[in-house]
């Protein structure tokens, strides 16, 4: 089994500012802009509202809500309305999912979304960012793969419910792939709890923040101990040079590279990343 760190949603690059935090603690991945989906922001709802407006609000009307949105992963069901069938879904295609083939992400693989938040607060009726608030990573979500389809050049039969999907609309793409999730979450541990196959993390907490406590950069990371690669394990993929990290014990310190969007550890080599990973989504879950 592979746990996958994997970097979804608004930043600095895509979107041009953070997701937000509430201050009520609530937060929502946005989905960044992308002229070739179906899907437009003003059409995804977000707990009985559009997030239309929220978007313009917070990028200063230069993504209106007419504009095309990457829908991707989908982990929401309430987000759009559905057909028959439907169950979270989750693409990648490019260099990305080269490196999800090379690192043998298969079946019951744990993806674990994070992406770059920032606090809100809303003034005269509209949404702006925190004074004095800063900008960090948080996962957001996760997702079990259950089934992999391989696109390339043509749509898989038996799945119309996904055709609304990004990755759907790519045409000629051979390494085109998307990943549906399991409809329970599998593990030693969850067997028998339930616990749903992809779901988000509706309510900001400090286990869920990866940046460091008061680091100068977003991309300084605070993770737990036995992140640490050590001696003979194979390091958190695009992490293999030993000056990246800090510390030895109960926490460690990690410089993540500045981009890249799938991180992949091998639980063979790291079981304690799938106790981790099982306590998180059992703690904070909000069923898909």
């Amino acid at each position: 089994m592979k746990l996958i760190l994997s970097r979804k949603g608004f930043d600095s690059s895509a979107g041009g500012v953070p997701s937000p935090i509430f201050p009520d603690g609530r937060m929502v991945s946005l989905p960044i802009p992308d002229k070739k989906s179906v899907v437009t922001y003003g059409e995804i709802q977000y707990e009985g509202g559009s997030i239309g407006p929220l978007v313009e609000e917070l990028i200063g009307g230069r993504i209106p809500s007419k504009y095309r949105a990457h829908i991707d992963p989908d982990i929401v069901r309430d987000s759009l309305p559905r057909q028959r069938g439907w169950r979270p879904v989750f693409g990648q295609t490019g260099q990305a999912q080269g490196h999800l083939r090379k690192s043998d992400v298969g079946l019951g693989g744990i993806f674990l979304f994070f992406g770059l938040f920032r606090c809100v607060e809303k003034k005269d009726g509209i949404y702006r960012w925190a004074a004095n608030s800063q900008p960090c990573h948080v996962l957001w979500g996760w997702f079990q793969v259950g089934e992999i389809l391989s696109l390339g050049t043509a749509t898989p039969i038996g799945y119309p419910w996904a055709e609304y999907h990004p990755h759907f609309h790519r045409g000629n793409d051979r390494n085109n792939v998307v990943y549906l999730a399991r409809r329970y979450l599998e593990t030693a541990h969850a067997a028998g709890d339930n616990l749903p196959g992809a779901g988000v993390f509706p309510q900001f907490s400090r286990d869920l923040q990866l940046t460091a406590p008061n680091a100068d950069n977003t991309s300084t990371w605070e993770l737990p101990g036995w992140f640490h690669p050590g001696e003979g394990r194979t390091p958190l993929t695009y992490h293999s040079d030993p000056s990246r990290w800090g510390g030895v014990g109960p926490r460690s310190e990690l410089r993540a590279v500045a981009r890249g969007q799938e991180f992949v550890l091998d639980c063979g080599e790291y079981p304690e990343a799938v106790d981790w990973a099982f306590d998180l989504i059992q703690g904070h879950e909000r069923k898909c």
